[in-house]
């Protein structure tokens, strides 16, 4: 039974930071375009109205599969794969596994003068593309020998520990939220830092939360506020988890305090809890605001802070991303490992500790446990 092929996704680029909320575009998803052309009635049948409207529910569901920056992610490899083999003269599909083998060698070893990419990012090409493909009705054999042997050579050859970014602790996080506007903006990019960090949010979960349980369509999860704390009920990678986040020992460092002070000068009580605003900074608009604002305000107020002042601002900048905010939850929340297991939702410890970065690691000591 035949469908109507895949086409090529296009490339949008890299995305460029906005001079201002108003501006911030919104990003084309890649996963739209496939799956528009992968879920589709088959050639032979003939198209209604109640037919074409299953197949856009199917659509809608086809997105929403995997993570957007995933599929984005998987779009640019699939582009950058298709470059690659006609500039060889020759097509990407059907799938070859010599091919794929030698084109993982030249992503290992290039041999044009490009920099090697990292293992870990050519696991993910190999992956973007296997995903391509499954999205045109095909299967690539990642255990074919030609991909199988070659990629378990990369790994024995050019396999290093994972590059960690580095986690914001508690004073990093005072100092940052301290050179942050007393105004709407700085209300939002506060409650933004401070609740990701004692929540130990990933970007994706702040800015997918809204005020109230299926407010909107594309929902990531909601809040509610209580005398205590407050709760985010999120639908998080690992599937739904509820996140308890305590109010603070003082208002200016309090995610809770900081929470309620954006929602009530934002006027925000329906819909998405984190938005752009207006040009100008003085009201709220509906507009919800991406990941990448996040990583923006991370990256912005780590150098107003001066934070790790002594290296030069490019290496500074590079030091801390979204993830320096769960990092540096794991690294000085002095509880129990499974409390903190829980509050960033990992399957497992072994996962958890490898955001810990500082830690005692030989609070069990097994040696003299053993008796030596």
């Amino acid at each position: 039974m035949s469908t109507t092929p895949l086409n090529e996704p296009l490339n949008t680029g890299k995305p460029t930071p906005a001079p201002s909320d108003t501006t911030e575009g919104t990003e084309h998803d890649e996963r739209g375009r496939s799956s528009r052309d992968a879920i589709a009635l088959p050639a032979h049948v003939a198209g209604s109205g109640t037919l074409d409207r299953l197949v856009d529910t199917a659509r809608d569901y086809a997105r929403a599969s995997t993570a957007g920056n995933t599929n984005k992610a998987y779009a640019a490899d699939w582009k950058h794969f298709a470059r690659w083999c006609r500039m060889r003269g020759t097509e990407p599909q059907p799938p070859s596994p010599e091919m794929i083998g030698l084109y993982l060698t030249d992503l290992a070893a290039p041999t044009d003068g490009t920099p090697a990419l990292s293992v870990s990012t050519i696991d993910r090409r190999l992956s973007g593309l296997a995903w391509n493909y499954a999205q045109r009705g095909l299967t690539l054999d990642r255990k074919n020998r030609h991909i199988a042997t070659v990629l378990a050579g990369i790994r024995r050859k050019h396999a290093r520990p994972p590059v960690q970014k580095e986690a914001i602790l508690p004073e990093d996080i005072m100092a940052m939220v301290a050179t942050l506007p007393i105004d709407l903006r700085g209300f939002r990019d506060r409650a933004i830092l401070l609740l990701g960090y004692a929540g130990g949010l990933r970007r994706s979960e702040i800015v997918s939360l809204d005020v109230g349980k299926d407010d909107t369509p594309e929902s990531g999860g909601w809040i509610e506020i209580l005398d205590d704390g407050a709760v985010l009920t999120l639908n998080a990678k690992a599937g739904w988890r509820e996140v308890e986040i305590g109010r603070g020992s003082g208002e200016q460092t309090c995610p809770v305090h900081a929470l309620e002070q954006w929602l009530h000068f934002a006027k925000i009580d329906f819909g998405p809890v984190f938005v752009r605003t207006s040009r100008a900074g003085e009201r709220a608009l509906e507009a919800r605001l991406s990941d990448k604002h996040v990583a923006r305000v991370i990256k912005s107020t780590v150098l107003k802070s001066g934070i790790r002042a002594e290296l030069p601002e490019k290496d500074r900048v590079a030091l801390f991303s979204g993830h320096s905010l769960r990092a540096g939850l794991a690294s000085s929340a002095d509880v129990d490992e499974r409390y903190v297991q829980k509050q960033l939702g990992h399957a497992s410890a072994e996962m958890t500790r490898r955001y810990q970065r500082r830690r005692d690691r030989f609070r069990v000591n097994l040696t003299k446990a053993a008796g030596l």
